[in-house]
């Protein structure tokens, strides 16, 4: 299908977060940094992982996949969003709002299932370590990981798909900061009927499926934590669930928040504020988070910062 005939508009407008020039500046460097921190702990989170050895399991090779994808969805977006505080104008041209949408569609959706498994993984590790490496093998891993995969590729075909159907006549300002769902078919001049069904399947189903799942897995764990007789044994088993949990909590949570409702319910600042939180806040987090609370990480974060001051320790007296 030729875009020409999708619609007869060819570029849009991103409004932006605010259109209050004394906060220009100010949200120009708190997302800045926001996305440097971002990539930075993401990157980092990667590399220390890929790295380590001890770190080569099913946990980190989740976690690996987890900072990989919040580093690329963070950045379809962020680098756009920054052009709004510096340009009078932030324009995007159709094609590339499309292909916007459809990454970040796929990304988002990826992460729900990441999640999903991460949660799986932990409940296998906690109620059946006894067969936790049969369960969790590096086979089942990969398949577990393809299947989140392709259901981040299909919800990103499905909304981009009818997304395209749609004709956009005259307006093409985008009141928001990327090319979202539910901010285009508030520009559209034809029945969107089939987009807003498209939005409750797809988004309910990454929502309530991995939802589910997540409550009856740490539901098991919870059970098989309190018949634990040591205290000591109860807190590590909470200390490996916690991270997860504050971070499933902030994901699901904001984005439960945006699409789950009627279309004309909540303004539109509402739903700015609880994009950031799903878009900026939670990848910037994600990576400080699982540093900060995992021994694991933090013990290797250590070691390779030592094997890089014995280096260049031993380079300079060479």
């Amino acid at each position: 299908m030729a875009l020409a005939n999708a619609s007869s508009v060819t570029e849009f407008i991103l409004a932006g977060l605010t259109d209050q020039p004394e906060l220009q500046l100010p949200l120009f460097l708190l997302f800045m940094g926001t996305y440097v921190i971002t990539i930075v702990g993401n990157v980092g989170l990667i590399i220390l992982i890929r790295m380590n050895s001890q770190l080569h399991t099913p946990m980190y090779f989740f976690l690996f996949n987890l900072s990989f994808i919040d580093l690329c969805y963070s950045s379809v977006f962020t680098p756009k969003m920054l052009m709004n505080f510096v340009l009078v104008k932030n324009i995007i041209s159709y094609s590339r709002c499309m292909a916007q949408l459809y990454f970040f569609c796929f990304f988002v959706s990826s992460e729900c299932y990441v999640l999903t498994i991460m949660a799986y993984d932990r409940y296998v590790a906690i109620c059946n370590p006894l067969l936790y490496n049969v369960t969790m093998s590096n086979q089942i891993c990969s398949w577990l990981l393809g299947g989140a995969y392709v259901m981040g590729f299909a919800g990103a075909v499905a909304h981009t798909a009818c997304m395209l159907r749609l004709s956009f006549c005259d307006a093409n300002n985008i009141n928001h900061y990327m090319c979202d769902v539910l901010p285009l078919l508030q520009l559209s001049c034809s029945s969107t009927y089939l987009n807003e069904l498209a939005v409750f399947i797809v988004v309910g189903t990454n929502v309530t499926v991995p939802s589910v799942t997540i409550f009856v897995s740490y539901a098991l764990i919870l059970s098989s934590v309190l018949n634990i007789s040591s205290t000591e044994g109860r807190s590590k088993a909470f200390s490996t669930c916690s991270s997860h949990i504050i971070v499933i909590t902030l994901f699901f949570g904001s984005a439960s928040f945006m699409y789950l409702k009627p279309f004309s319910s909540g303004s539109v600042d509402q739903d700015k504020v609880s994009t950031i939180f799903y878009t900026i806040v939670g990848p910037m987090l994600n990576p400080i988070i699982y540093s900060l609370r995992n021994k694991d990480v933090q013990t290797a974060l250590r070691r390779t910062l030592k094997r890089r001051i014995f280096f260049r320790t031993w380079v300079g007296f060479s």
